[in-house]
Parts: structure tokens; sequence; C-alpha cells
């Protein structure tokens, strides 16, 4: 996992069953998930991505259903795309959680980020209503980048360039699954950032950290949870 491997490698590298290596995988980052977010402080940049719902192993009822690859009936930001809310600090912590469908509103980023932004801090985000609307439920200090204007940073320090790279690896880093199922992108969201977090240790450091991590809060979650997920 500290190498990002999909579910068929890791059952062939391990010699199990590809089901005993896909629950493995998700206790593991349930535990990852278990361990929350740092506090962001200073300046907190933030912007969302948006990932094609994927309903496999469930029932389709509002929608038809789509071969891989097919592109969605609706064009741009529909309620058939899975907003994930980043927020990242400029001392590297970062928090990447699914807020809802669609373009999501001031409410549900506040359910995402909200009670991890220090009251102090500065938000950074682009011009959308919804995160001027949020920094005004939490009284937070604002700023924004017109970025369809092509401004991309202003008063030589407010810029939202670190969350978009953060979008730009997540989204290169997820092909490989070739479709994630929305009820468990949370989970390939801590995977990810936890691998991105530490990109810079070594494999041994990294695969260490891990095992401790996976460790350090009692884990309840079943092999009967996640089927019935």
């Amino acid at each position: 996992m500290v190498e990002g491997y999909t579910l068929p490698k890791i059952a062939k590298r391990l010699q199990i069953h590809i089901s005993t290596a896909f629950y493995w995988r998700h206790k593991i980052l349930n535990a990852l998930g278990s361990q929350g977010f740092n506090q962001l402080q200073g300046i907190v940049e933030s912007d969302e991505t948006f990932f094609r719902e994927s309903m496999k192993g469930k029932e389709i009822t509002h929608r038809k259903a789509k071969k891989r690859g097919e592109k969605d009936e609706k064009r741009g930001i529909s309620n058939l795309k899975i907003a994930v809310v980043v927020a990242q600090d400029r001392n590297g912590s970062v928090i990447a959680r699914i807020a809802g469908r669609g373009r999501p509103k001031a409410e549900e980023i506040d359910t995402v980020i909200g009670e991890y932004i220090h009251p102090s801090a500065l938000l950074c985000t682009d011009t959308a209503t919804n995160y001027k609307k949020f920094a005004k439920i939490k009284g937070l200090k604002h700023e924004t980048v017109n970025e369809r204007q092509k401004q991309r940073v202003k008063k030589g320090i407010y810029h939202i360039q670190h969350v978009n790279n953060f979008h730009n690896r997540l989204k290169a880093w997820m092909v490989r699954f070739q479709g994630v199922a929305t009820k468990y992108l949370d989970n390939y969201l801590y995977w990810f950032r936890w691998l991105d977090l530490g990109k810079n240790s070594s494999f041994e450091n990294r695969v260490e950290q891990m095992l401790i991590s996976a460790c350090q809060k009692s884990n309840k979650t079943t092999v009967e949870i996640l089927r019935s997920a």
C-alpha cells in the first residue's frame, strides 16, 4: 500500500485472494482515516475537484447504468459528479474529503473542513460564492483570486496553486484504479493524502509509519460492515 499498488498486484504479491486484499486494504484505510486531521493555520487555500459517480456493487435506481469510459448524460458540474473539497495551509497540512454531489454548498464545505480551520486563519479561494458564504459563516478573513481572468497570484502571496497541484496529483494517482466506488472514495482520499504527505520519507520509514498509524486507534470496521456499505 505504501507503493500504491492495485488490488490484483497486492493479491499476487501476497499470494492471497483479491477479495481478501480488498478488505485488508479498507480496514487499513479506515484506520488511517480515524486519525483525523491537523488544524490548518495561517493562509489556508481551498478549492474543490470532481469525480464521476461510481455505483460499483450497488443497484442503480436514479440513472441508467454506464459502461466504463462512457460520458455522463449531463455536461459540466451536475449531481452526477462527486465533489471533493481540499484545503491546505502553507505548512503542508491538508484535508481532502467528499462534500456531496454537484457544486458544494457553503454548509457542506463547513462540514468537511470547518472544524479544522483555526479561527485566526485567512482563507484563500477562487471567487465562487459558496466559499464567500463559508468564510462569512466561520468569521474568517478571506481573499479571492479570479482565475477566470487569469489572475494567478494576488498581492504577491494569495493564490490556490498548492491545492490545485494537489488536485492534479490526486487525479493522476487515481487513474490506476479505473474508477473507485463512490462509497469508498473517502478511503482513497485518506490513502493518497497519507502517501503525499510522506513522499519525501524513505520507503522503510513510510512502511513503519503506516503500520503505526493503522494500529494507533481501535478499528471496529469488520468485513461485514464493508460488505454492507
